[in-house]
């Protein structure tokens, strides 16, 4: 499988060759996170929008382009993977993301998540999930979340044009020094270039690994919940971590929520819009109860204290671990 950026002939490649292409694939989303996260966070100081407004929008459909590319590349052909990927990148971006993230720096959660992005987040998954029982998705339903997707982006952009402040001028002014050869147009070129570094690795490190699983004799549906899922993931994490080591939490957060967000809303739905998606009932027993089960979680860690923090980091992860060795029992045929 290969995404819309290459048509490299994955199946006919050497053993060796996929080794190689994974390498490359990792050395590319390590690059594109530095330096879309640095695109990123001078557009937030030059046009005076905070950073979890940038995180929740701008670098949430950035690094959620693999997941789209991914999605709709397998909608038609391998539909198992369409869905696998949204259910385990989400997953994957609360238990595994956040919670790498929050272990190698505690994160302080802005009071909009908590009272605003979050509550979105779990109701839409409930509409997901909703969605889910009627044994697939029909066109109807991704025009819905597509049109979800619309009225979240004009909720943010007047929320942020709202929010704006002599006390916000202020701090933005402040860390301007740090931004002050960095252009707008400079800083949207290189978020541009980090996007697309992004979606290069991801199609790189994806294609070789499910090639590598599908010939071990994986399904593809297994494959779209694990290699898959965190193969479109990584974008997401290396943003995130990039944004950690640079001091803002608070945009890696928001990365999180929002690439959530946008990954049922606009991915599910042009999928759905476009092909339809079948859901199998073994989905309905461990992945979509687990993903509600998580974004109720997320909500719950985000109110204590208003930060993430290494113990609750180590909570998601072992989450996230027992979530997918379930998930692999089930599609396996060993639980259900």
């Amino acid at each position: 499988m290969s995404l819309a950026f290459f048509q490299l002939p994955f199946p006919e490649l050497h053993f060796l060759w996929l080794v190689l292409l994974i390498v490359l694939g990792l050395a590319a989303l390590t690059y594109g996170g530095d330096i879309l996260t640095g695109g990123a966070a001078a557009i937030s100081v030059n046009l005076k929008i905070a950073p979890i407004v940038v995180g929740l929008t701008v670098v949430s459909i950035a690094t959620s382009m693999p997941e789209m590319a991914t999605s709709l590349t397998a909608a038609t052909d391998n539909p198992g993977i369409a869905l696998g990927n949204i259910l385990g990148s989400n997953v994957a971006n609360i238990g595994l993301i956040l919670g790498i993230c929050a272990v190698i720096a505690p994160l302080k959660i802005e009071l909009r998540l908590i009272r605003r992005e979050v509550p979105i987040l779990i109701g839409v998954t409930l509409l997901f999930g909703l969605f889910a029982t009627g044994g697939g998705f029909n066109r109807l339903e991704g025009i819905v979340l597509l049109g979800l997707t619309a009225a979240y982006l004009l909720y943010i952009v007047r929320g942020a044009m709202a929010e704006r402040s002599p006390k916000l001028d202020e701090e933005f002014a402040q860390e301007a020094e740090s931004f002050q050869k960095k252009t707008t147009m400079t800083a949207l070129f290189l978020l541009l270039a980090g996007a697309v570094l992004l979606a290069v690795g991801a199609d790189l490190l994806v294609g070789a690994s499910v090639e590598m699983a599908l010939r071990m004799g994986a399904s593809e549906l297994f494959v779209g919940l694990t290699i898959v899922a965190i193969g479109t993931s990584l974008p997401e994490l290396s943003a995130s971590l990039s944004a950690v080591r640079a001091g803002h939490g608070d945009m890696c957060a928001g990365n999180i929520v929002g690439s959530n967000l946008f990954n049922i809303l606009l991915i599910g739905g042009a999928v759905s819009a476009i092909a339809g998606m079948e859901v199998r009932d073994k989905l309905l027993y461990i992945e979509f109860p687990a993903l509600i089960l998580l974004s109720g979680i997320l909500l719950w860690i985000f109110k204590t204290g208003r930060i993430v923090s290494r113990k609750e980091g180590v909570i998601l992860l072992v989450l996230y671990a027992v979530i997918l060795s379930l998930s692999g029992l089930s599609q396996f045929g060993l639980l259900f």
